[in-house]
């Protein structure tokens, strides 16, 4: 059984020891741990350190491309390298890496496909009292959209089995933690959450420049997910609230005709139109969107079949610098 923790990493040289030094040797039922680190395009000195301090592998991008695509492409690296479980974690050391063995632990015990570490948020003393309402707020609305039980939805500390891995898809250029989990549920996968404990503030996130900047972000990935994922549900439930509302508005414009004054209500007939049809219209999108979104689900099974043929028929065929490289020259 190999484990591979990965790490993406942007300037991250003066944390990147503190994290790699809190990570696991050894966990029971692990024959092998290894380390790797994806560098989005860092200008510091994060490639040499992480030479230095021992990581075995490093993806590297020659400019910035983003926590999305960076998540992406570690992975890609960790199926190629045999992993068996795959472990993502930050390199500001902002979870307690002893706390790997309980993100690995339901997936060694074939009880989980995806294991998301729970932070302490309330009792977390560097999140403010905004920022711990906002993270209980995105995560309930992440727990509807994809109909799981995940109490952290931004949470990064997360464990993923190999087959799981092979069928991950982000779309969003933004971050993988939300549409993951969205695309977990969906895909009936067994999410599953473990409490964990957090280290103290090293340095402030870099995902977002404001809490105000992260919601809007955070929900435009949400938004699009959900209409990726689940489009008849998306759109029919928008079509019915515009349909409804038109039919309440055109009742009313009946009565006061019935009544003899509706000559002075006509406006009422052309927004109860207007809301009709674009109702109807929006349910006609939710039906297209779930044939697409069918096909999507077809493709997504052929994909992971030559994915599956891909790391498992030819394991290490490629390095992950090598697959760094053609990701770069895309």
């Amino acid at each position: 059984m190999k484990l591979i923790i990965q790490i993406p990493c942007y300037n991250e040289e003066e944390t990147l020891e503190l994290a790699y030094n809190d990570l696991p040797r050894h966990i029971d039922g692990i024959d092998t741990i290894e380390y790797l680190i994806i560098n989005d395009g860092s200008k510091d000195k994060t490639v040499q350190k992480a030479r230095d301090l021992g990581f075995h592998h490093i993806v590297s991008f020659r400019r910035n491309k983003g926590l999305a695509r960076g998540f992406m492409a570690g992975m890609d690296a960790c199926l190629r390298l045999g992993a068996d479980i795959i472990v993502n974690t930050d390199a500001d050391n902002q979870y307690c890496g002893a706390d790997i063995e309980k993100l690995v632990r339901p997936i060694l015990e074939r009880k989980a496909d995806m294991v998301i570490g729970e932070r302490p948020i309330d009792e977390t003393e560097h999140f403010s009292w905004k920022k711990k309402k906002f993270q209980h707020l995105g995560s309930w609305v992440v727990r509807v959209a994809s109909r799981t039980d995940v109490p952290d939805a931004p949470s990064g500390f997360r464990a993923y089995s190999r087959e799981t891995a092979m069928r991950m898809n982000v779309v969003n250029e933004y971050t993988y933690t939300l549409e993951t989990i969205i695309q977990a549920g969906q895909s009936k996968m067994a999410v599953a959450s473990v409490p964990i404990r957090t280290n103290p503030e090293t340095r402030p996130s870099r995902l977002f420049s404001s809490m105000w900047r992260y919601m809007k972000r955070s929900a435009s990935v949400i938004i699009r997910s959900t209409a990726m994922y689940r489009p008849l549900q998306f759109f029919c439930t928008i079509g019915l609230i515009l349909f409804v509302l038109g039919l309440a508005v055109g009742i009313r414009f009946l009565v006061y005709f019935f009544m003899g004054t509706g000559g002075g209500h006509v406006q009422s007939l052309i927004l109860a139109s207007v809301l009709l049809m674009i109702g109807f219209q929006t349910i006609t999108l939710g039906l297209l969107g779930d044939t697409i979104a069918a096909n999507r689900k077809l493709l997504e099974d052929v994909q992971y079949h030559v994915r599956k043929m891909d790391y498992d028929g030819n394991p290490e065929t490629q390095t992950p610098d090598d697959a760094a490289q053609e990701e770069q020259e895309k």
